[in-house]
């Protein structure tokens, strides 16, 4: 193996396993030293309605962001003279050749990057009135950045990786691409802990995330079950294909961006709580029902029609 592919190793496992179980142990140790009583006092009933709400929102913008990264794969293409695509559910494909399809294969993650980096400015200087569109701008930009980043990563040591491909017919030496591979370690991890005073900011109460306790247990229930619980969600989206892209794949992009979401939460200070209970911008039943019929159609558009194939030529 190569130095630099033993070095982004190495940068892989102190960015995103060892920095975030230190940062969450920092946070469990904080925690202890408050009284057992204070602790009771300050437990808050679980909203069963925003966790299902918050998994159905999360499997419906991972599989939006995905068909918008295969869309832009394929799009190009079709303005590629002797390039003839073909869009899937859960991939792309195409015949004849052309040297710019290699530089092509790394359009998808431009465009969902630069989707997430838009709901997420949709989300600083235009704040939904509800905070179930609020959710679901957190989701957009949350993979709008962790499908695209990571790419980067693999990319640099992985040459059949679409963005693989892209570099090398860019060609990024291999300290561009080490380079490249850091800086999206730093931009995933950072993106991460960008989400977290939005998420909270969905609290109801102040009491739900008035210290780091509370703040840890309310992103556990708004951000980490849903997510890991979406997963399943998300596999109707993606069969039938290999384990490793129905499965791995969200399995992956979910863990890495909350596990810093999760460890790092009782370090936010400059969260505030909506203050939501009306109807309005509460979650409740119709948010719940309004999320599963559009997750419904999604699947529905993805196994029925993108599944045999649509071609654009």
């Amino acid at each position: 193996m190569h130095y630099s592919e033993n070095l982004i190793g190495i940068a892989v496992l102190l960015v995103l396993v060892v920095a975030p179980l230190l940062l969450g142990l920092v946070g469990v140790i904080r925690a202890r030293r408050r009284s057992i009583g204070e602790v009771r006092a300050l437990a808050r009933p679980w909203n069963w309605k925003l966790t299902i709400a918050s998994a159905l929102l999360y499997a419906l913008a991972f599989n939006l962001t995905f068909f918008i990264q295969e869309l832009f794969l394929v799009i190009p293409k079709a303005l590629t003279p002797g390039l003839r695509p073909i869009l899937f559910h859960n991939n792309h494909t195409w015949a004849g050749e052309n040297p710019l399809a290699s530089l092509f294969q790394g359009t998808g993650a431009v465009a969902i990057f630069v989707t997430g980096l838009l709901c997420a400015l949709l989300l600083k200087y235009r704040p939904a009135r509800t905070n179930g569109v609020r959710l679901f701008l957190i989701w957009m930009a949350y993979n709008g950045f962790l499908q695209s980043l990571p790419q980067v990563v693999i990319g640099s040591v992985e040459p059949e990786n679409d963005v693989g491909m892209a570099m090398d017919y860019l060609h990024f030496s291999v300290a561009a691409k080490m380079a490249a591979a850091l800086v999206a370690l730093i931009a995933i991890a950072a993106a991460a802990l960008s989400f977290r005073a939005p998420l909270l900011s969905l609290a109801e109460n102040v009491g739900d995330i008035g210290n780091g306790r509370t703040r840890t247990s309310f992103m556990f229930r708004v951000a980490t079950v849903p997510a890991l619980a979406a997963i399943l969600l998300i596999i109707p989206f993606r069969v039938p294909r290999n384990w490793v892209e129905v499965g791995a794949v969200p399995a992956v992009v979910t863990v890495i961006g909350v596990a810093w979401i999760q460890a790092g939460a009782w370090a936010v200070r400059d969260a505030k709580a909506s203050g939501a209970s009306d109807s309005k911008s509460a979650f409740g039943s119709k948010s719940i029902a309004y999320a599963f019929g559009a997750l419904l159609i999604l699947l529905s558009i993805f196994q029925l029609v993108l599944r045999p194939g649509v071609r654009f030529y």
